[in-house]
């Protein structure tokens, strides 16, 4: 899914930041084209344990603002009448491919879209820390003031979740402080993980659509072990961390580092359908996306816990590591719920894997079974 379209329903973590400078007073400056600070009402609140703390070293005549729901870290700058604005936004799963993310900022200041081959060629090289990203240097015009407008973004993937760092105000000014930027990402540092705690997903509307790149979320805490159907795992899967919105997940090996993660999760109602939500996996692999009468031909059925199953299986490269990744979604209705089940990695891994994984499936009791 694009990152913040639709009503803003991501996958979102809070970090908590800490500056190695002193800090400024507030500032409230203004500009356009910036995310939300808060989440949407009727969703649930991020939660804000089991990540990393975020250091950096904030640039001169930076005023620091207090973090949101959506914002790890806000900034304001200020200077002869002129403001622009920075935010730090982590967002977990794919958040939307890269492309598509670019393509909405430059809509955000009066630009056309641009295919996904002249997106690559615009991107700029940049370090998060020490790490290499990709920066977007973006000039067009803001559609409520009619002045010249300047976004400087990048994207940095790093351990399953998309960060987002954005500068975007008067054209001038961003321009001016766009060296700035760059020395604030080569400050950042990633401080230490805690362990995540539970959070409470009943806030969740019914019929929830898919969020960011993980598989759709449970109405029920993934901590409730009472919402987990009763499975039979596979010999070699090892249990793995949750993250937002999953039910459970699983890692298995193979040879040498190559490995495939197993991610299950659920949605009262239907989920947001089979369609968008094969589509989101094939954006994951980048691939583009399908059609109603292209999607009937690519799905297999099999039978599991009285219900039919749908299955797809996708190769692509990964959009987030850039390495070749096979994926095999399932989704299955059970109990006026829709359970979503997902198989991606390394191509080798999952075809070793693909005969257990339907297994798996087909041994699940779920909560509501007699």
């Amino acid at each position: 899914m694009v990152l913040l379209t639709g009503c803003n329903r991501d996958n979102v973590k809070v970090y908590r930041v800490e500056n190695n400078d002193s800090t400024v007073p507030v500032q409230q400056g203004s500009a356009s084209a910036t995310m939300p600070t808060t989440m949407p009402a009727g969703l649930p609140a991020p939660d804000n344990s089991g990540l990393p703390s975020l250091k950096f070293a904030l640039p001169d005549g930076w005023q620091e603002k207090p973090a949101s729901q959506m914002r790890v870290a806000s900034f304001g700058i200020s200077e002869n009448g002129k403001t622009a604005d920075v935010s730090v936004i982590p967002l977990g799963g794919m958040a939307g491919t890269d492309p598509a993310n670019v393509n909405r900022w430059r809509g955000q200041i009066g630009l056309g879209p641009v295919a996904e081959e002249e997106v690559a060629k615009i991107a700029e090289k940049v370090t998060v820390g020490a790490e290499p990203a990709d920066l977007y240097d973006l000039l067009g015009t803001n559609p409520e003031k009619k002045t010249a407008e300047r976004i400087v973004a990048v994207i940095f993937h790093r351990d399953g979740t998309a960060w987002f760092f954005k500068m975007s105000g008067d054209a001038e000014l961003v321009e001016k402080q766009k060296p700035a930027f760059v020395a604030l990402l080569k400050s950042i540092q990633f401080g230490a993980t805690a362990e995540p705690a539970g959070m409470d997903l009943n806030q969740l509307p019914p019929s929830h659509p898919p969020i960011g790149g993980t598989a759709p979320a449970a109405q029920t805490p993934a901590a409730d072990a009472g919402s987990k159907p009763a499975w039979t795992v596979p010999a070699g899967w090892q249990d793995a961390p949750l993250t937002q919105f999953l039910i459970a997940k699983f890692t298995v090996a193979g040879a040498g580092d190559a490995k495939a993660d197993i991610n299950i999760s659920s949605l009262t109602g239907d989920g947001g359908g089979m369609l968008a939500n094969v589509n989101r996996w094939r954006g994951q692999l980048g691939l583009n996306a399908l059609e109603q009468a292209e999607l009937d031909k690519q799905v297999s059925a099999f039978s599991a816990s009285g219900s039919q199953a749908s299955l797809v299986d996708f190769t692509g490269t990964n959009a987030r590591t850039g390495k070749p990744t096979r994926l095999v979604g399932v989704v299955l209705p059970s109990g006026g719920q829709t359970w979503f089940y997902k198989l991606m990695g390394d191509e080798s891994v999952v075809s070793q894997q693909k005969e257990a994984f339907i297994q798996f499936i087909q041994s699940a009791k779920y909560p509501d079974a007699h």
